[in-house]
């Protein structure tokens, strides 16, 4: 039986992002033995690495490579920002750690729960301090290249400029007011990274590069927005240069097994009763997790508490003590019962 999280965050990251669940996990281990309590099955916590990405690419390293190993060859050749490999990387960690005992990739696992704030604002707005997840919305992320001519921002007309910036924002402007009018879908568009050429204050930018970030729990709005995207690229038509796109990733969205979604609420509905507290909400998650991978190789389902104001990758993340601590309750009452199946 596996539950925890993750360890690393982004750059500007908070304390409880991936770290809460790793750290829960621990202290359900150590409940149960102060309890004497015996299990069936062993109860393991994991430390997923790299699941953020936020240094080597792509993110869920750890978990994606466990439940599929054949990952593994691409990402070691992965490079950071200094140019350094995840390979050798790993290598040094493990180097710098030859006691800790190895464990096989695609080990079998009886079932895995992870605990994790929710990172968004629906179980803050609702005064619910536990979630169930019921699953991860999908995902596709697209980078896009506008193409134009360089030239002197003073001495070119402007109806004579093949700018790739004013190309590439008016393909924005679409995107965004297709978002807006889809909004009842729950589509969610976010354009992330620019890399503008030469990116120079008093040149027409000659090449512009950006990302599309698009996520909904309904895979067929994402199949509508890539035929708007498609459509959006064609009505651009620049005087000079041109666009291309591709698809870099895509997820379809995740359902955690119904089984696991009655013992889980069972289990929130139990420490939530005893707090005093509202019954628990069920949610899909709008970020990606390790569980999403985890859920290709056993039962695998999430619990959610909530975050402040919604925050998060921010070092002003937070989440009340008292809602830490009924997620890690929620967690154990999982844990003991999956653990004894």
């Amino acid at each position: 039986m596996l539950t925890g999280s993750h360890a690393d965050t982004q750059p500007v990251g908070g304390k409880l992002d991936g770290a809460y669940g790793v750290l829960a996990g621990l202290e359900v281990i150590a409940a149960l033995n102060e309890a004497g309590i015996e299990t069936l099955r062993p109860i393991e916590v994991v430390a997923w690495t790299n699941e953020e990405g936020s240094r080597f690419g792509p993110g869920a390293m750890g978990s994606s490579a466990f439940v599929d190993p054949a990952c593994l060859p691409a990402y070691r050749a992965s490079v950071d920002g200094a140019n350094i490999r995840f390979g050798d990387a790993l290598d040094a960690a493990l180097a710098a750690m030859d006691d800790v005992p190895r464990r096989p990739m695609q080990r079998p696992m009886s079932a895995c729960v992870e605990l994790h704030i929710e990172q968004g604002p629906v179980l803050e707005r609702a005064l619910v301090p536990l979630g169930v997840v019921t699953g991860i919305q999908s995902v596709r992320w697209y980078r896009v290249e506008c193409t134009g001519m360089m030239a002197h921002a003073g001495t070119t007309p402007m109806g004579e400029r093949s700018d790739a910036m004013a190309t590439a924002v008016g393909i924005a402007h679409q995107l965004y007011a297709y978002a807006t009018a889809e909004a009842a879908s729950q589509l969610r568009l976010t354009l992330g990274r620019w890399q503008v050429g030469p990116n120079s204050v008093n040149t027409i930018p000659g090449k512009v590069e950006f990302t599309i970030d698009v996520r909904c729990v309904d895979e067929a709005v994402l199949t509508r927005f890539e035929a708007r995207l498609d459509a959006a690229i064609a009505q651009a038509r620049p005087r000079q240069g041109g666009i291309t796109y591709q698809c870099f990733f895509r997820r379809p969205p995740t359902h955690f097994p119904a089984a696991m979604l009655n013992l889980i609420e069972r289990a929130c509905a139990r420490a939530s009763e005893q707090a005093s507290q509202g019954k628990p909400l069920h949610l899909t998650s709008g970020a990606f997790h390790d569980a999403m991978y985890l859920a290709e190789h056993c039962p695998t389902a999430m619990i959610f508490v909530p975050s402040k104001g919604g925050i998060s990758h921010n070092a002003a993340e937070e989440t009340a003590p008292h809602e830490l601590f009924l997620g890690a309750q929620a967690l154990a009452y999982t844990v003991a019962a999956l653990a004894n199946q």
